[in-house]
């Protein structure tokens, strides 16, 4: 079989990884020289702890286990079983994660609430002010920057696979075939488009009711810490934004314990990971309204900045890096991907938002199983 690939992001080299996987030769197409939307954008974090109960945690775990099994065979992915703290600093914010901590699916995620002394035996680093932390096993993380790069010299490597860049595919052809804007033709068994947050042109054309929105956010990285940051790190403000923290005491807290006013009019939540050469990924924000910003503000990092001071209890490094992102999600936010085939043998794979980086083995996984690979 030969499979054609339009996209070079995580989505999309999974795919293609898939199918040379099971046998099949592989034409990867990228309009542009790499990968440069959210796949690289994102903290890298392989997030199991705030998956929604079912079909979703299962995805993520699924992704988990294939994420370490390839991280084996390609040791650049830097992939790493860190885990996660997410650092609570009063009763409300630690009733949240006692609620965690009585779901049925919490032995799944590796659950566990910590002392404050407890996290700081996990993670030397944090020396600041929290009360406690909740603990996520089954985290982990790799290299958003370089995981695509990887990912594709190891296809590279297996002869049964061909990487097109600088080419934007314009036109699906018939059944099972594309044309690129150098004029070329690309005839496959299948075509998987992997678009990713670039959903007008031919997408619109394909799928023009397609439930999928665009979300925007703002993030940064730092010089290196100096000391290693052990596990990748969460604030309470994360229980406002992922579906496992849903209880009776998420609703207290957020009756009475409103966010700081930038982290609600930003819809912020600190999550932060150590990158391999030392440097601090820290993020993040979320726009849903269109026409976005086309410039980054400077109130959210400084309140990044001061949330991860006080949790560090040292002043952050200096910022490397800012940058804007936009990914693709579902309207319908339980929803993991939305998988549709738009012409005969020809599939639109889109919308996982934040997922995209931990679910995007499981996502390519199930398509090769549904058309037969």
């Amino acid at each position: 079989m030969r499979v054609i690939v339009v996209g070079a992001g995580v989505v999309g080299t999974l795919h293609a990884w898939h199918a040379v996987e099971r046998g099949h030769q592989v034409v990867q197409i990228e309009r542009e020289a790499e990968a440069r939307g959210a796949s690289l954008r994102n903290f890298g974090q392989i997030w199991v702890s705030g998956r929604a109960g079912g079909e979703e945690l299962h995805t993520a775990l699924r992704a988990r286990e294939l994420w370490e099994s390839i991280g084996a065979r390609v040791p650049a992915l830097g992939f790493r079983a860190n885990g996660s703290l997410t650092l609570v600093r009063d009763e409300r914010e630690r009733a949240v994660a006692e609620a965690a901590l009585a779901r049925d699916d919490a032995a799944a995620r590796g659950y566990e609430l910590l002392t404050a002394d407890q996290a700081r035996e996990v993670n030397p680093a944090l020396r600041g002010e929290f009360t406690g932390a909740l603990w996520c096993e089954r985290d982990a993380a790799v290299e958003p920057r370089t995981a695509q790069l990887a990912l594709r010299k190891a296809l590279l490597a297996s002869g049964s696979y061909t990487f097109l860049p600088g080419r934007e595919v314009r036109e699906v052809i018939g059944e099972r075939a594309v044309r690129d804007d150098h004029g070329e033709v690309h005839t496959g068994d299948a075509v998987v488009l992997c678009t990713g947050a670039a959903l007008g042109g031919l997408v619109r054309e394909l799928a023009p009711d397609l439930p999928v929105r665009r979300v925007r956010l703002q993030m940064m990285q730092t010089d290196p810490l100096g000391e290693p940051l052990t596990t990748s790190v969460a604030d309470a403000d994360s229980f406002r934004y992922y579906p496992a923290y849903r209880s009776p005491a998420l609703d207290e807290l957020a009756a009475v314990q409103a966010q700081t006013p930038t982290a609600a009019a930003y819809k912020m939540q600190l999550l932060m990971v150590q990158r391999r050469d030392g440097g601090l990924t820290i993020g993040d924000t979320h726009a849903y309204e269109h026409p976005f910003a086309f410039d980054v503000l400077e109130d959210p990092y400084d309140h990044l900045a001061e949330v991860v001071a006080s949790f560090l209890g040292r002043p952050l490094p200096k910022i490397r890096r800012r940058w804007a992102g936009v990914y693709a999600q579902c309207v319908d936010t339980t929803r993991v991907v939305h998988r549709q085939q738009v012409r005969d043998g020809v599939w639109l794979v889109t919308g996982p938002g934040g997922r995209g980086m931990t679910c995007s083995p499981v996502i390519a996984e199930t398509t090769a199983n549904e058309l037969g690979w």
